[in-house]
């Protein structure tokens, strides 16, 4: 029997909506060549096709091998949340400060140590022991490392779903399993430790279930992951505009009473469900205060690879010609050793105008509502994938101290969007390679260098080679073999790059002179050159996704 041809294929691989749609819509199937002639899985099956127990098996054995890998401050964090949520009553969660790691996560995520914290009682009593600060024994190690594990079973779950419901499954299949495989999660999950996978799991169910027309529990999940852990809120705009206006309006903008009580009323529940507790006690300013400290400067101590990092370079660089030039009149001396000393603190610049978290905040605001109001005239699930991946990655840009590790705040939902086309997908390439890359310098052990460095290679080479050869298109006009050329040069230097700030430390130290120079002067350029590089190719993709969404 021959397959039914659609004229044409349906953007993201996903069933197209209508604005007041809320009903399910079967996705269009289509053969796009022999290798798509694989059977596949039923739409709703959980059977694993050979090649996803491939994925699946691979990544979790070397997942388990890195059990013993280098794991930063935040292995002790989530440690001591344990024993914190074990140990203590709720109303002293947020107040006590045993340790230095004191619980700086919204409440879901801490009923979620709470929760872990029982079996790890039965297992090592140690291990929830709130004075036991720093406790490393092989049992805890094993312990949260599994968890991490297991947790983000949730978000395969929600990419099997994804992929069953695509129009193409074996396209995107490669990029879907990519995301299960992905080397920022390896890095900052199964080795620096956090529990991203799982996060990102509630994420995507919420956009399965916005795929499928499921709107009021897409907005459920949401609010849920809100309570989980509050840096989604970069992402919440996209959310509002879209339930707004698909789920709340008919196609006509007429409100629709019935629907909008329903979400509201699901979305406060949620709230209260976690809030509740802590304004019941009094601890709703207390809570907080731990949620949102406002007294970091505008740049982490290794700088975020966004707009921001690119000015502070600029400054630098203008600080050095000031120097030079005799000019000190025009430079700020608070700013001289500010922005380069890889410090948590006020970032002062020298030479150009301060930066304040309003002016972050105005232009974040800016940038989303263009990208707001284009989600408004054209709610289809296509448009509310990229503006949420925009509005992600507009508050990355822009945003006030963030932290390097939100990059996957951008390049998980962007992974939906990738088979779109071959613009996509280039766009998403660079944006990848250049946001791994950026996470780089949380691992710094020797041990880990070599993992990283050939595992992202791989994933690289495995995701993008197919992935090209499906969508490749030659550039069709001079300016665009230019651009091209230009990309291909770029995300050839990350090799370069590579090379460079691994051989620069060893090659200061030696060439520094502690009577004349401090070993130190440039000790933090490595740092800033990976920022700066990825800052380029980060700040590339997003001018080209930006161009793409509002012209599409």
């Amino acid at each position: 029997m021959t397959r039914t041809h659609t004229s044409r294929k349906p953007a993201l691989d996903e069933p197209t909506t209508t604005a007041a749609s809320s009903g399910k819509n079967a996705p269009n199937k289509q053969v796009d060549g022999p290798t798509d002639l694989t059977p596949e899985p039923p739409h709703n099956s959980w059977r694993l096709a050979p090649a996803e127990w491939d994925v699946f098996v691979c990544s979790t054995a070397l997942k388990l091998l890195l059990f013993p890998a280098y794991r930063s401050t935040d292995f002790e964090v989530h440690r001591n949340w344990l024993a914190i949520t074990h140990s203590l009553p709720i109303s002293q969660w947020y107040h006590d400060t045993t340790s230095e790691w004191t619980l700086d996560y919204p409440p879901f995520f801490a009923y979620f140590e709470k929760i872990m914290s029982i079996p790890a009682y039965f297992i090592d009593p140690a291990i929830v022991d709130i004075n036991n600060l720093n406790y490393s024994a092989w049992t805890v190690v094993v312990y949260q490392r599994i968890t991490v594990t297991l947790t983000e079973l949730v978000m395969g779950a929600a990419l099997l779903r994804l992929i069953r419901g695509s129009v193409n499954q074996n396209t995107q299949r490669i990029v879907l399993a990519s995301l299960f495989a992905h080397p920022g999660f390896l890095i900052v999950d199964h080795i620096h430790f956090q529990y991203n996978g799982f996060m990102f799991g509630i994420l995507l169910w919420s956009l399965v279930m916005a795929r499928e027309g499921h709107n009021l529990i897409s907005g459920l999940l949401f609010a849920v992951l809100l309570n989980f852990k509050h840096i989604y809120m970069y992402i919440a705009p996209a959310y509002f505009v879209y339930m707004l206006r698909s789920y709340c309006m008919t196609a006509q903008m007429s409100l629709l009473p019935t629907r909008f009580l329903a979400l509201a009323n699901t979305v406060i529940a949620v709230f209260l469900l976690s809030l509740g507790p802590f304004a019941l006690m009094g601890q709703l300013p207390q809570l907080l205060s731990r949620l949102f400290p406002f007294t970091r400067g505008l740049n982490h101590a290794y700088w975020a690879p966004n707009f921001w990092s690119l000015v502070t370079a600029t400054d630098r660089v203008l600080l050095k010609v000031a120097q030079r030039l005799g000019s000190n009149a025009i430079v700020n001396e608070t700013g001289v050793a500010s922005t380069s000393r890889g410090l948590v603190g006020d970032t002062v610049f020298a030479v150009i105008p301060n930066v304040k978290p309003v002016h972050t905040f105005a232009i974040t605001l800016f940038f989303q509502a263009i990208f707001m109001a284009k989600l408004f005239r054209t709610p289809t699930y296509k448009s509310f994938v990229a503006a949420l991946t925009l509005c992600g990655y507009t508050s990355f840009m822009f945003g006030w101290h963030v932290h390097e590790k939100a990059i996957l705040l951008v390049l998980v939902p962007f992974s939906l969007l990738a088979t779109d086309n071959y613009v996509m997908l280039r766009t998403f390439m660079i944006a990848s390679i250049s946001g791994v890359y950026s996470l780089f310098p949380l691992l710094f052990t020797p041990a880990e260098t070599l993992v990283k460095v050939v595992y992202s290679v791989l994933w690289t080479y495995m995701t993008f080679y197919p992935l090209s050869r499906r969508l490749y298109q030659y550039p069709r006009s001079l300016p665009g073999v230019i651009v091209a050329a230009i990309e291909k040069l770029y995300l050839n230097g990350f090799f370069a790059l590579q090379l460079l700030v691994t051989i620069l430390p060893y090659l200061m130290k030696a060439t520094s002179s502690a009577p004349v120079v401090p070993v130190n002067t440039m000790e933090f350029l490595p740092l800033m050159l990976t920022s700066v590089y990825c800052a380029v190719g980060l700040v590339w993709a997003f001018l080209r996704l930006s161009f793409v969404y509002l012209h599409s």
